[in-house]
């Protein structure tokens, strides 16, 4: 996988990892803000009319009043407000949607309908309104008392619909997400901008340098950098000179032993091989190196090879030189052709590994008889 495709999977994963964060954060964030917008909305609704309430308690406390009543009427067309009861200093049933529980004790009424929440009982207790989540369902149950001079005259209980809070959340993590997706764009144009700019295109071309470098060039045609792409080029070109080094430092010896193995085959065949036989001695390669004869003109006598020499018409001397490689160490005998003359030959391969091998084929007079 190319090095971009990765960064472009670790971007956005990372960025969708980074995103599934702050979308929990938010959410939270967004679900404790407007829940607690939605609390304080309806405490405040009912705190405007708190003073009406109250003159009603006091100045009526068995039945409700008018003011009450259409107080009463105003809240029940609040969309928020599923249900609402409200309750008198003698824990009677001051109001309900159904007038079957109006004038209802608080027991009586709690055994048929029991409350969702503890909240009546916690505000009637601290004497401040009390919140509570309906267990399992999307209500708040609020509890807000009245009180005079410390003591509670009235209690009024509403239970509230989380749906207005949860488009607002649904609205606003929306609003989130699209933003979350173009910041996240915003930042992978300059970052992606940077990897291939600074990254991607100098590895391109440093990848295309070292592919223009062969045997026969050494050179690394790669500008200079400062940075960590222009250090590793500079680390290939050192291991190239190196490389290079070494490679000649190879050939040197290779040629210098050639040489060397040629001036011993030259010295020693020409002591023991008269001058009217024909001798050629060839490497692993087939390669001759030393012949006691001129040979052909124009070729390289540093690169003559066996076939150059030999006719590869002479199909008996190269099955003798093939008998020869098949049984190493011993003397192949027969008669061949060479250069317009019919000849014994000798041939005999020898050597222990392949960088070793040589062939020495002798060619000699046939007696002569009588």
């Amino acid at each position: 996988m190319r090095l971009s495709m990765k960064w472009l999977f670790w971007f956005i994963g990372v960025g969708i990892y980074v995103m599934f964060l702050g979308g929990v954060f938010y959410y939270n964030l967004f679900k404790w803000t407007f829940d607690e917008k939605l609390k304080q909305d309806v405490i405040e609704t009912v705190k405007v009319y708190a003073p009406t309430m109250r003159n009603g308690l006091l100045n009526s406390p068995k039945a409700i009043s008018f003011e009450e009543y259409d107080i009463m009427m105003s809240l029940a067309k609040d969309e928020r407000i599923t249900s609402m009861l409200y309750l008198s200093r003698q824990g009677t049933i001051r109001w309900h949607k159904e007038s079957r529980f109006m004038g209802m004790t608080w027991d009586d009424y709690r055994a048929q309908v029991p409350p969702p929440t503890d909240a009546i009982a916690q505000a009637y207790t601290s004497k401040m309104p009390k919140v509570r989540q309906v267990s399992g369902e999307p209500f708040y149950e609020i509890a807000i008392p009245f009180s005079v001079r410390g003591d509670i005259i009235g209690i009024i209980d509403l239970l509230v619909s989380r749906a207005g809070a949860e488009v607002l959340i649904g609205s606003a993590m929306r609003k989130y997400v699209f933003g979350a997706l173009g910041v996240l764009f915003l930042l992978g144009l300059p970052l992606y901008f940077f990897l291939h700019h600074y990254i991607l295109s100098p590895m391109d071309l440093l990848r295309d340098s070292v592919e223009g470098v062969s045997l026969k060039n050494f050179e690394l045609r790669f500008a200079d950098r400062s940075d960590e792409i222009g250090e590793v080029a500079a680390a290939i070109n050192r291991l190239m000179g190196k490389m290079k080094v070494e490679i000649e430092g190879i050939s040197n010896r290779d040629r210098t032993y050639k040489e060397a193995e040629q001036r011993w085959w030259r010295s020693l065949l020409s002591i023991i091989v008269p001058s009217t036989n024909y001798v050629i001695v060839v490497d692993e390669n087939n390669s001759i190196l030393y012949a006691n004869f001129e040979l052909a003109q124009g070729a390289d006598p540093k690169n003559v090879h066996l076939l150059d020499v030999v006719d590869s018409q002479q199909q008996t001397l190269l099955r003798l030189v093939g008998q020869a490689f098949e049984m190493p160490d011993s003397p192949v005998e027969g008669e061949a052709v060479f250069k317009n003359q019919n000849f014994n030959v000798k041939v005999l391969h020898v050597g222990q590994t392949a960088d070793t091998n040589r062939t020495l084929i002798l060619f000699f007079p046939k007696p002569v008889i009588g």
